[in-house]
């Protein structure tokens, strides 16, 4: 039996970003109601990765700049199809439908982040925001934290969305796609 070599593909910066937006996402989550300034701060750690990771999807190596895994329309619809007929090819990086995913969940957790910063700027008159917010009154107040669920609703759906893409692609080209998220190494075919 052939032993199939290994390449790096995500670098120690991605993989970082990655599991620690998972926490810091988790934690804003389950603290929404109950602990302010714990969620506070898992807003301002989410805010703060996601500046990180913007800058490096232009400055990074190679599978982590957008340019290896932002594709058009008619790539992903393409890719898409390929997958229901579980004819898919294997991608190094991100495939096209992966590719959608991550733009997708950076709009989405952006959105979140900007909804968030509002809520606390018109409701709690804190944060950046207030400046500008902190006189908006309760109608604003409650308009923002309706922005800002929905937005964390989607978020979670893309997620779940994500996970589900990811154990599925994992099978189809056997493949622990989780295993490299943690170590960076995929096979080269």
């Amino acid at each position: 039996m052939q032993q199939s070599e290994n390449i790096k593909v995500w670098d120690p910066l991605v993989r970082l970003f990655h599991w620690v937006l998972l926490f810091a996402f988790s934690i804003a989550f389950i603290t929404e109601d109950d602990y302010l300034r714990l969620h506070v701060f898992a807003g301002y750690t989410v805010i703060g990765l996601l500046a990180f990771r913007l800058v490096w999807g232009f400055i990074g190596p190679h599978y982590a700049r957008f340019s290896d895994f932002v594709y058009s329309p008619k790539m992903i619809a393409a890719y898409l199809k390929q997958i229901i007929t579980f004819r898919a090819r294997r991608y190094l990086g991100h495939n096209p439908a992966g590719g959608a995913m991550i733009v997708l969940l950076l709009v989405s957790l952006v959105l979140t982040a900007v909804t968030g910063l509002a809520v606390y700027g018109a409701g709690d008159t804190a944060g950046p925001l207030a400046i500008w917010l902190g006189h908006a009154g309760e109608t604003w107040a409650e308009i923002f934290e309706g922005l800002h669920e929905f937005f964390i609703n989607f978020t979670l759906l893309l997620v779940f969305i994500h996970v589900g893409g990811v154990l599925f692609e994992s099978l189809l080209h056997k493949e622990n796609l989780v295993r490299a998220m943690f170590s960076g190494n995929k096979r080269i075919d």
